[in-house]
């Protein structure tokens, strides 16, 4: 059982090092003066900020950029907004690892009207696996698909109206 000398020095190791730690995360926050409402123009906030009770930062505006950000264009980890850009997207139009978008996801994992990805899941779908209304991929399900099984004719002639028979053609 450790003695109370022996606690006492291990609380001042700790201690040194968060001193050490603090000086290392940098919180970023900037807001613009002028906005539509209470929503200003731009709005960046990345990393904690102890002083204001944030473990991370939530930025929102018009464009939004931050650890969360919800804005019309959203940018950071988690992006809420019309246009959406991050590690987990959701939107109108999302771009992410994990997009969902209500008109168009792209992304690793992509889930929307119109979906380009690894993973697509949408009316439309074209990805290494696709599931849509037309869905185009490696390996495809729907009502008219191309996939290395099956080459659906209507699937083809949608894919080739909207230019995207490239990238239906098997290798």
């Amino acid at each position: 059982m450790p003695t109370h000398e022996d606690l006492q020095r291990r609380v001042e190791e700790l201690e040194k090092e968060v001193a050490a730690l603090k000086g290392r995360t940098r919180a970023i926050r900037k807001r613009a003066s002028w906005g539509i409402g209470d929503l200003p123009f731009y709005h960046v906030a990345i990393g904690p900020d102890p002083g204001r009770g944030e473990v991370r930062g939530h930025a929102r505006g018009v464009i939004a950029i931050g650890d969360i950000a919800t804005g019309v264009l959203a940018i950071g980890g988690w992006a809420r907004g019309f246009v959406a850009v991050g590690g987990l997207a959701t939107g109108l139009l999302a771009v992410g690892g994990l997009a969902l978008g209500i008109l168009g996801a792209f992304g690793g994992l992509a889930i929307g009207g119109v979906a380009l990805g690894g993973g697509a899941v949408g009316g439309v779908a074209v990805g290494g696996g696709a599931v849509g209304y037309y869905a185009c991929g490696g390996d495809a399900a729907g009502e008219h698909v191309i996939s290395a099984r099956r080459r659906d004719p209507e699937a083809d002639a949608f894919f080739r109206e909207y230019a995207v028979a490239e990238a239906c053609r098997p290798r």
